[in-house]
């Protein structure tokens, strides 16, 4: 059987000028492959490994080429083109995959890239989907403590940031702990916090409270630099104002600014904080 979407090993049946038709045995179905893909010397009987997808006409054809994404499978593509029916993203081959707008988790830009999974529409073609959660897995090899990387695939604001950890794991960081502007396609790692019943991993953007007071400490410094020393604000600023300027909660903010207190990094001064 000649499957869609998949890499698979089928036989040579005909052998044209335009290409060599191939099949599977005991099917009669076959599927061309176009002769600038068709190695010297080929023959009747010979098994060529091909990819099969779906030509500009909707007609199935085989490519000995290799897609970024295989069927069931998660990648990170890039948008080529949005256009009234959808955004067609670059995965390799000659024709660009659709990602139709009823599958987009978000709005898609041109240039940016974003993690999608292959799937077969009811019009038996291939199109991709943002919707990923069917397409992840909970028996990851991960536990508490661990160091994760992975791909954004979905931000909701009140539960929070969902993660293709690997492009395999189910992952998210709660809502609570989602500091600092992310986006969808944004490659991320993170810290589990914990492995749930169900195997799914609950993540972190921040390390463990010692290593991260240290991170937002030098995240500070940064920021004094940049405003030549003096932040016109300290930590008894609005939590908002915080999170804006450093991506870091209030409480976070003022642990870090303490930290640097202590080592005589800074100073407080009429309601500033000054690079010492």
């Amino acid at each position: 059987m000649i499957r869609l979407g998949e890499r698979q090993d089928l036989t040579v049946r005909k052998i044209k000028n335009f290409g060599v038709y191939l099949g599977s045995e005991g099917e009669e179905d076959d599927v061309l492959l176009p002769a600038k893909f068709v190695q010297e010397g080929c023959r009747v009987g010979d098994t060529i490994n091909v990819f099969v997808y779906r030509d500009s006409s909707d007609r199935l054809i085989a490519t000995t080429a290799d897609p970024a994404l295989h069927l069931g499978e998660i990648a990170l593509l890039p948008v080529r083109q949005v256009t009234k029916i959808g955004a067609f993203m670059d995965w390799g081959l000659e024709k660009d995959l659709l990602l139709p707008f009823h599958e987009q988790s978000c709005e898609v830009e041109e240039g940016r890239s974003y993690p999608v999974a292959l799937y077969i529409d009811k019009s038996n073609r291939l199109c991709a989907t943002m919707r990923l959660y069917d397409y992840l897995r909970t028996d990851s090899p991960y536990s508490r403590g661990d160091h994760v990387e992975g791909v954004i695939y979905q931000i909701n604001e009140r539960v929070g940031a969902f993660i293709a950890v690997d492009m395999k794991y189910h992952g998210m960081v709660p809502a609570g702990k989602c500091r600092g502007r992310r986006h969808v396609g944004d490659r991320v790692r993170t810290l589990v916090v914990r492995v749930r019943d169900d195997g799914k991993l609950e993540l972190s953007f921040n390390e463990p409270v010692k290593e991260q007071m240290g991170i937002d400490a030098q995240k500070i410094m940064d920021l004094l630099d940049s405003y030549d020393g003096v932040l016109p604000f300290t930590e008894k600023a609005a939590p908002a104002v915080i999170d804006r300027e450093l991506g870091m909660s209030k409480a976070a903010f003022k642990r870090a600014v303490g930290h640097l207190l202590k080592e005589g990094r800074i100073r407080i001064e009429e309601g500033r904080i000054r690079r010492s």
